[in-house]
């Protein structure tokens, strides 16, 4: 078995190779990736289309449809990573700075969930 790294830089390394080795960086542009990236997650929503809220909150149980659900988050994931890449946006630090807006915009108690 194949050492897999964990770490995000690591793997956006292992994606860029990845391209590079098949030459596929001219079709790597900024709106394609994001137009694959639009396509894997529509992929992914179709897993729970018509599922019960019960039946969606279930599906890693089930062997197949766990599979298909890993399989098309790591195609959202993947060119999620090479949009960035391509782009020069550090994904983690671009998550961090919105939470921040997001803790500021709405504070705990003003945001109008269950119990705000």
């Amino acid at each position: 078995m194949t050492d897999h790294p964990r770490d995000l830089a690591a793997l956006r390394r292992r994606l860029a190779e990845f391209a590079a080795a098949r030459d596929w960086q001219p079709y790597h542009t900024p709106k394609n990736l994001a137009a694959a990236l639009s396509v894997e997650a529509a992929e992914l929503l179709e897993i729970f289309q018509w599922l019960t809220p019960e039946q969606s909150a279930r599906v890693m149980t089930e062997p197949d449809t766990a599979h298909r659900v890993r399989d098309e988050v790591a195609d959202v994931l993947a060119y999620l990573l090479q949009f960035c890449e391509v782009l020069g946006v550090d994904p983690l630090a671009a998550l961090e700075a919105k939470i921040e807006r997001n803790e500021s915009r709405f504070p705990v108690g003003e945001a109008g969930g269950p119990e705000g």
